[in-house]
């Protein structure tokens, strides 16, 4: 007869064995802003529509009672709104730039997709933008 060679593991209840790659979706997001380079584009604000991936990793489930268990939607919004209030912009890579610095405040977020489109400036276009990606480092400078 054969011996079972299986070897009984315990979990230590405090480590996991999972990590878990969550991405945020914020689509569409339309706000009035002060963006442009060009005299007329500084005279009146613009409409200018905002799309993000926001990539995060946990190494925990999410906690249905603990909002903080969450990269939150709505305060990556309210963030960006507050951002692009009272300051105008004259491109939208620098704009990208101060939308990138404020949300990777969030020590768990690595990776942000951004696209900004410019809705109203082009006759022959419903809109213009850019799209830029930013990557957290985790190498040591």
């Amino acid at each position: 007869m054969k011996k079972n060679n299986l070897n009984i593991v315990k979990i230590d209840k405090n480590k996991s064995l999972f990590n878990y790659e969550k991405k945020i979706l914020i689509k569409e997001l339309i706000l009035d802003l002060k963006l442009g380079y060009y005299d007329f584009e500084k005279k009146k604000p613009q409409k200018v529509k905002f799309n993000l991936e926001v990539d995060y990793e946990d190494k925990k489930p999410t906690s249905d009672d603990d909002i903080k268990s969450i990269v939150n939607y709505g305060k990556l919004v309210k963030l960006i709104k507050k951002l692009t209030k009272n300051k105008h912009y004259n491109f939208l890579e620098t704009l990208a730039e101060d939308v990138f610095d404020v949300l990777f405040k969030d020590r768990r977020i690595g990776k942000i997709m951004l696209q900004i489109e410019k809705l109203e400036i082009l006759k022959d276009c419903t809109s213009v933008g850019i799209q830029v990606t930013k990557k957290r480092s985790h190498d040591k400078l």
